[in-house]
C-alpha cells in the first residue's frame, strides 16, 4: 500500500509541475460535467412542471367545449346566395351533464363550467375576477382543497341561492383584516356570499388555461344554478334569438343590433363539461362514447369539442424528455471530447518523461508502479475537473432558474452520475498511455534523447 501512495505523490506532484497543462486537459471534463448536470436539472424541472399541470388539470379528465362560430359565419350554398338553414341543436346544457352521469358507466364525477368576466366591488375597492358556476365535484375534480368555511350545500345548489367560494387572492384583496366567511361580496351587479375560500396555490399555469388548468387564486365560484338564473343563461329563446338573427326581444318590443355588436353565435348553456373517468386506461372508450352520445342529443351537430388535457400533457413532457435526451447526449460528448484530450496529453508526457520512466525502472520500480503513476494522475485530473465541473453545473441551474425563468432541479443523483462519469473517463482513457508507459525498455528509455 505505502509503494502505490508512493507513486499517487509523484503523481500529484507531476500535476503541480504543470498546473497550467493539467488544467487545459481537465477543461473538457469540466464542461462536460457541468453541461450534463445543468441539462439534467432543466429536464427534472420540466418534468416536475408537467406532473404539477397534471395535478392541476385534474387525473383522468376529459373536457367537452362548445364550438362557437362567428354570428355571419354560416355556409352558403354553390350559386353564393342564402345562407343554408342548419339543423336545431340545443348546444352544452345542464341535461347532458345528467345524461353523461347517468348513461356513461366510467364516469367518476363531471361537472359543468359557466365563465363570466366582469369586476368585483366591495367598500370602494374595484378589482377584475373570473365568476365560475360550477358544482361541487369540480372542486375535487381540480384537486381544490378549502382553507377555511366549506362547498355549497344541496339546497344552495338547487335553488340558485346567492353564494360564493372564494381564491386566496381575492381573499387577500377585500378581506385582508376580517373573516370572509358570512360576508358579502358584489360580482357585477349581484351580491354574493362567501361560504368558503380555496387553499391558495402558487403555480403559475397561465399558458395550459386553454387545456383546462385554472389559475383559482383570482376566481369567483357559485353554484351553476345561480350563475344561470342571476348573471347569464345562452339557453333562453331570446338569447338564442339573439345569437343567432341579431334581434333582441323585450316582451313585445323588437330591436334590431348591428352585426358589429354581436362577433359569436354562441348559444350553449355551459362553457364546459368537465368529466372525471376512474381509471386513464378508460380515456380513450369513454371520449369515444361521449362523442356518440352528445352527438345523438345534438341531433348530429358538430357543435363541441372533446379533448383529454392529461394526455396532451404527457405527448408534451414526451416531447420535452426526448429533447432532453438530445441535449444530455450532446452534453456527455463534450465529456468524450474531454476523455481523449486527457489520453492525448498523457501520450505526450509519457514522450516527455521517458528518461523519468526509465530511471524509476532502473532503481526497482515495477511496470504496476508506473501505471499506477500515469493512470493516478490521469484520474486525479478528471477528478478535479469533475468536481469543478459539479460546482459550475449546480450554479448555471441556479442562473437559468433565476434569471430565465426556466424551472430547474438539481438532484443528488444527477451530481453523482456526472462525477461518477468523469472519474471512469480518466481510467479509461488514462489506461492505455500509463500500460504504454510501463512497458518501455529501461535501458532504452535511459538512452532516449
Amino acid at each position: 500500500m505505502e509503494r502505490y501512495l508512493h507513486d499517487i505523490v509523484i503523481a500529484v506532484e507531476s500535476i503541480m509541475a504543470n498546473q497550467m497543462r493539467s488544467m487545459l486537459t481537465a477543461l473538457g471534463i469540466i464542461f462536460g460535467v457541468a453541461a450534463v448536470i445543468t441539462m439534467l436539472a432543466i429536464g427534472k424541472g420540466a418534468q416536475q412542471e408537467i406532473l404539477e399541470q397534471i395535478k392541476m388539470v385534474g387525473v383522468n379528465n376529459i373536457m367537452v367545449t362548445p364550438i362557437v362560430e362567428p354570428a355571419n359565419g354560416g355556409n352558403s350554398d354553390d350559386s353564393g346566395g342564402e345562407t343554408l338553414k342548419k339543423k336545431f341543436s340545443p348546444g352544452l346544457t345542464l341535461e347532458d351533464v345528467e345524461a353523461i352521469a347517468n348513461v356513461v358507466p366510467t364516469v367518476n364525477k363531471v361537472s359543468p363550467e359557466i365563465t363570466l368576466n366582469s369586476y368585483v366591488l366591495k367598500d370602494g375597492k374595484r378589482a377584475g375576477a373570473k365568476l365560475l358556476g360550477v358544482s361541487n365535484a369540480y372542486y375535487e375534480i381540480f384537486n381544490l382543497p378549502l382553507q377555511e368555511g366549506s362547498f355549497f350545500n344541496e339546497y344552495q345548489q338547487e335553488n340558485g341561492i346567492p353564494v360564493c367560494v372564494i381564491g386566496a387572492n381575492i381573499k387577500n384583496k377585500f378581506f385582508s383584516k376580517e373573516n370572509p366567511i358570512g360576508k358579502y361580496i358584489k360580482f357585477d351587479k349581484v351580491w354574493l356570499k362567501v361560504v368558503g375560500v380555496l387553499e391558495r396555490n402558487d403555480v403559475s399555469l397561465t399558458r395550459f388555461e386553454n387545456i383546462g388548468v385554472n389559475v383559482m387564486n383570482d376566481n369567483i365560484y357559485v353554484p351553476v344554478k345561480t350563475m344561470l338564473m342571476r348573471y347569464q343563461n345562452r339557453a333562453l329563446v331570446g338569447s338564442r334569438i339573439k345569437a343567432s338573427t341579431g334581434v333582441i326581444i323585450r316582451g313585445n318590443m323588437m330591436a334590431s343590433f348591428s352585426s358589429g355588436q354581436s362577433s359569436e353565435s354562441n348559444y350553449n348553456q355551459l362553457d364546459r363539461i368537465i368529466v372525471q373517468v376512474n381509471e386513464s386506461s378508460e380515456l380513450s372508450p369513454s371520449t369515444d362514447l361521449l362523442a356518440r352520445l352528445l352527438l345523438r342529443r345534438h341531433e348530429s351537430v358538430k357543435d363541441f369539442e372533446i379533448t383529454v388535457p392529461e394526455l396532451l400533457l404527457k405527448q408534451e413532457q414526451r416531447t420535452k424528455d426526448i429533447f432532453n435526451i438530445v441535449l444530455g447526449a450532446i452534453a456527455s460528448i463534450s465529456l468524450l471530447v474531454g476523455g481523449i484530450g486527457i489520453m492525448n496529453i498523457m501520450f505526450a508526457s509519457v514522450m516527455e518523461r521517458i528518461k523519468e520512466i526509465g530511471t524509476r525502472l532502473a532503481i526497482g520500480a515495477q511496470k504496476k508502479d508506473i501505471v499506477v503513476q500515469f493512470l493516478a494522475e490521469a484520474v486525479l485530473i478528471s477528478v478535479i475537473g469533475g468536481l469543478i465541473g459539479v460546482i459550475i453545473g449546480i450554479t448555471a441551474s441556479w442562473l437559468i432558474s433565476r434569471f430565465a425563468d426556466i424551472a430547474t432541479i438539481v438532484t443528488p443523483i444527477s451530481v453523482f452520475i456526472s462525477f461518477a462519469v468523469s472519474a471512469s473517463v480518466g481510467v479509461i482513457f488514462g489506461y492505455s498511455p500509463a500500460k504504454k508507459a510501463s512497458e518501455r525498455d529501461p535501458i532504452e528509455s535511459l538512452r532516449y534523447e
